[in-house]
């Protein structure tokens, strides 16, 4: 087969304990997970879910120990962090019963939604869509996806986030508005899930900005941390 340029290399992530990498067919994300986040975004109760996504190559991937550097963005004063369970599926279905939605999850990894606040704050005042605001380039860091084998607890785990050493984030998996199996069945409705799928499960309360120079630290008990400098 012959291609007008040569295709750009598939987006991948590293796997805990593995040479091996994990490529990324398609990144969903789902909004307002946690109750005091939709809260402080203005928003309450149990809504039913909804969905967004970023280009496959928004991911920027972390080796573990590594500190990764994170471009800021054009367009935007107000760069937003939001740390996230990221899950990683390993085999792809649709209409997936919560029951059985755990087996095809191949692992999990600490990941960031990087949002342009100003600029989708601005799309939702018009009624336009806000992808300007949640998929551009590095807008979906990701450290190592831990096999879920070796993350029994990461149901009910610490997540958090630091910047210069300072508490922003902090909070449990479990608070999770829409459990992992959950969102794995109400987003298999709407699409056919496939191998290398991510999907970032939504962020805790205190998000806020960084800026240049700014040191992000954020992890989750039991999978690899993520460590970035804003540039």
């Amino acid at each position: 087969m012959s291609f007008v340029f040569a295709p750009p290399t598939v987006p991948s992530v590293p796997v805990h304990g593995s040479a091996q990498r994990f490529a990324v067919h398609r990144i969903y994300c789902v909004g307002r997970n946690y109750e005091d986040h939709a809260k402080e975004m203005g928003f309450t109760g149990r809504e039913p879910p909804f969905f967004f996504l970023k280009p496959a190559d928004a991911v920027l991937p972390v080796d573990a120990g590594q500190t990764g550097l994170l471009p800021y963005p054009s367009l935007t004063a107000n760069l937003h962090h939001e740390v996230e369970l990221v899950v990683a599926i390993g085999q792809g279905g649709r209409d997936i019963p919560a029951a059985q939605a755990l087996q095809h999850v191949y692992g999990y990894a600490v990941g960031l939604d990087m949002t342009r606040r100003d600029l989708q704050n601005d799309m939702k005042k018009q009624g336009r869509p806000w992808c300007i605001g949640k998929g551009f380039e590095h807008s979906a860091p990701i450290g190592p996806i831990t096999p879920a084998t070796q993350a029994d607890g990461v149901a009910k785990a610490a997540i958090w986030l630091q910047v210069n050493g300072q508490d922003r984030q902090r909070s449990s998996t479990d608070k999770l508005i829409w459990n992992i199996a959950e969102t794995i069945e109400h987003l298999s409705h709407a699409w056919e899930l496939q191998p290398g799928d991510l999907i970032y499960t939504g962020t805790p309360e205190g998000v806020g900005a960084v800026v240049s120079g700014d040191l992000i630290e954020a992890g989750i008990d039991g999978l690899d941390g993520l460590r970035l400098r804003v540039q």
